[in-house]
């Protein structure tokens, strides 16, 4: 899909972090996203994360797909890897959302990093950016908003999904890390 994204607006932006416990050497952000399996996803923001999946873009990149609530938009994300490493991962979308008002795009970059304290332990610092798109902003002036109203929303429900899901996405992980870490011991 080709979409114009308007880089130069802000959406929302959230960045929270959590503390977490594990062997930093067998953390594997990028594997991880990889094999989440939708249950687990779903237990990272409850009733947020409805369904989550891997697969790769017709040029052959790696895709994670996630369908979640964030404020009242259904958002499909289609998050291709753009940096995919064991500590940090940067995946970038043009996500589809479907509103109360109908369906509009964004452009969503997350980012996942896990960062060593001492030892074992450790933060994970989850940041969400999202820009709008042409189609967007058509979108909300169709529906007689402001873009300041419609980012100020977004800020909102956004911030609250972050908050949500960040320290679940931080035990995910680091129980991730513990498992492999098992694994190689054995």
């Amino acid at each position: 899909m080709t979409a114009i994204i308007r880089d130069d607006l802000l959406l929302s932006h959230a960045v929270i972090t959590s503390d977490v416990t594990a062997p930093f050497d067998h953390v594997d952000i990028e594997q991880w996203l990889k094999t989440l399996p939708t249950h687990e996803y779903q237990r990272c923001a409850p009733g947020d994360h409805k369904a989550a999946g891997y697969t790769v873009d017709d040029d052959g990149t790696p895709m994670s797909i996630n369908v979640e609530m964030i404020g009242t938009g259904l958002v499909i994300q289609q998050y291709r890897f753009e940096v995919a490493t064991p500590h940090y991962c940067k995946m970038v979308s043009l996500s589809d959302v479907l509103t109360p008002g109908g369906w509009t795009t964004t452009q969503v970059i997350w980012e996942l990093g896990m960062e060593q304290l001492q030892g074992d332990e450790l933060r994970y610092v989850n940041t969400v950016t999202s820009h709008p798109t042409e189609d967007f902003l058509e979108f909300i002036t169709a529906s007689g908003q402001t873009f300041e109203d419609a980012a100020s929303a977004r800020q909102q429900a956004s911030g609250a999904h972050c908050a949500l899901e960040t320290p679940h996405y931080a035990r995910s992980i680091a129980e991730f890390a513990k498992a492999r870490a098992a694994e190689s011991a054995a």
